[in-house]
């Protein structure tokens, strides 16, 4: 995942490391999101997020506007996780359950929707390839930082992945359609000059 999407042979090769996995070589294996997926991603959301209920077109509308961020964890050709992610505005994370109705001309930040592994992906390195594929894939499109609202209690993953909270009176409004307990977090990237 150390390598941008354009250098390797698919978006599926981004996340797996550049190899495709065979039978029985990775128990779970990262691919883009296609639209026969939804379903499945929907139900997989609302197993890992029970408190933050999303209806199936939002789901439907980010892959829509911005499949490049949408990819499943397939296990056993069943869905083991998902993540959705788009470019955005800065210190406005979408409110829960709610269409962005387009991407912005002028984003500034990478916004990671969501990042959900089911219980027996958990533990496997699968988030954390994930995440990196989309720092490699924010540095690609030219923008400086990814963030996210961080929910169950996920910041010390967040964390360990580079990310800090940030507090700024600017996000209440959108922290409020979570929970109390959510939390806005950033992660910046590290310039790179070019050769």
């Amino acid at each position: 995942m150390t390598q941008e999407m354009t250098e390797l042979d698919s978006p599926a090769d981004a996340i797996t490391g550049g190899r495709r996995p065979s039978a029985g070589s990775l128990p779970f294996a990262w691919r883009p999101m296609e639209p026969n997926d939804l379903d499945g991603v929907h139900a997989a959301g609302e197993r890992v997020h029970p408190g933050y209920p999303e209806r199936i077109e939002v789901f439907a509308e980010r892959l829509r506007l911005y499949p490049e961020g949408c990819h499943v964890l397939e296990m056993d050709g069943g869905t083991a996780g998902y993540v959705i992610s788009h470019p955005w505005h800065p210190m406005m994370p979408p409110k829960l359950d709610s269409l962005v109705v387009a991407m912005p001309t002028f984003p500034a930040t990478f916004y990671i929707h969501d990042l959900a592994l089911l219980p027996q992906a958990r533990g496997s390195g699968a988030g954390a390839r994930a995440v990196a594929h989309l720092a490699e894939h924010t540095r690609a499109i030219g923008l400086a930082d990814l963030s996210l609202v961080a929910v169950n209690a996920s910041a010390p993953f967040w964390r360990r992945q580079g990310f800090e909270i940030v507090e700024d009176a600017r996000l209440a409004a959108s922290l409020k359609s979570y929970d109390t307990d959510a939390r806005f977090m950033m992660r910046r990237l590290e310039a790179v000059l070019p050769l």
